[in-house]
């Protein structure tokens, strides 16, 4: 299973990755992810990367003529080389700052990172696992005291993310640490959890940033 990334075109993804919609839905104060429209499924297809296709999520050639650049721009170094570390009482959290703002670090109980601080009981510090494994982008990793990393299993899928409490479309959450290729032939570091980009305004590109909910937000269809 492999995301090509094709110069100023779309991702091709091989390897039959199924594909899913998934629709970010407030829960009381949380959030979780609801089952979206039903998708084609095929061994391989197209994903648009540029924002503006009218087969969204699937590429139509718009890029062509749109202008669209897609330089690719993210920082190249491992996850642990970019995150900080932040010490709690029970547990520690990675956090490299990408942020496709999907909220799941935000309970009930509180922010992850307050969480991560001060859990000192096992409910707290389950929320604070729970909720750094449900940061969709990868951006927080939840670490025990003896250093083993905290990750949730996750089967190889590809989801199409949509936010109508806030009317946009989000970016492509990838589970399951599939092959995401530079333009170029490089291979970013395989993660469990990430979001790209497919509004084809970030500024951290292949990556979200969460450019697609600034000004008029971005909205696929």
């Amino acid at each position: 299973m492999r995301i090509k990334i094709t110069k100023s075109g779309p991702y091709l993804v091989t390897g039959g990755v199924p594909l899913r919609e998934k629709i970010i839905t407030p829960v009381g104060r949380g959030y979780r992810l609801a089952e979206g429209r039903e998708l084609p499924q095929a061994k391989s297809y197209a994903l648009c990367r540029c924002g503006r296709s009218s087969t969204a999520p699937f590429c139509d050639g718009a890029h062509m003529n749109s202008g669209f650049a897609g330089k690719e721009t993210a920082s190249r170094a491992l996850y642990e080389e970019r995150a900080q570390r932040q010490e709690g009482i029970s547990l520690d959290l990675l956090d490299d700052g990408r942020c496709a703002y999907v909220r799941f670090c935000h309970t009930h109980k509180g922010d992850v990172w307050t969480l991560a601080e001060t859990a000192d009981t096992a409910e707290l510090r389950d929320l604070a696992v729970k909720a750094a494994g449900e940061c969709l982008a990868g951006r927080l990793v939840a670490v025990q005291k003896d250093g083993k990393i905290l990750e949730p299993e996750l089967s190889p899928e590809i989801n199409i993310l949509q936010d109508p409490e806030k009317e946009i479309s989000g970016g492509i959450y990838v589970m399951g640490g599939i092959a995401v290729e530079s333009a170029e032939g490089y291979e970013y570091e395989r993660r469990n959890r990430l979001v790209l980009c497919r509004c084809g305004r970030s500024q951290n590109k292949p990556y979200c940033d969460g450019m697609h909910a600034a000004g008029n937000g971005f909205v696929d269809r």
